[in-house]
């Protein structure tokens, strides 16, 4: 539903005054894309895995609680690393250049 002359007027006047209010937030939202924070969260989560094999390996035999925070962050890690994963996949496959798009071509239903 398009928006009527008034909406599009306050909807510009809010706009041009995010831009002015904080130009650096309004530049790192229009910049932001699903890529780019997946990305960031596919590193922290790699991160996490790394940290907590290090932490549950390292502390095994020494300290058990340090042991079972190291393993503890590697399954909130790998949960993290499952859900980029499937979010990613699910983009993939819905856009047009993914695999579901290229199988619509290929036997003509799309």
């Amino acid at each position: 539903m398009p928006l009527d002359d008034r909406e599009q007027r306050i909807l510009e006047e809010i706009e041009r005054q995010f831009y002015e209010e904080d130009p650096k937030l309004a530049e790192t939202v229009r910049t932001a894309t699903l890529a780019s924070l997946s990305g960031r969260n596919l590193k922290w989560a790699l991160v996490g895995l790394i940290v907590g094999s290090g932490l549950m390996f390292g502390f095994f035999t020494r300290n058990t609680l340090i042991a079972l925070f190291g393993f503890g962050l590697m399954v909130v890690s790998l949960v993290g690393l499952v859900a980029i994963a499937r979010r990613r996949a699910g983009v993939a496959m819905r856009s047009e250049g993914g695999l579901l798009g290229r199988l619509r071509r290929r036997w003509g239903n799309g």
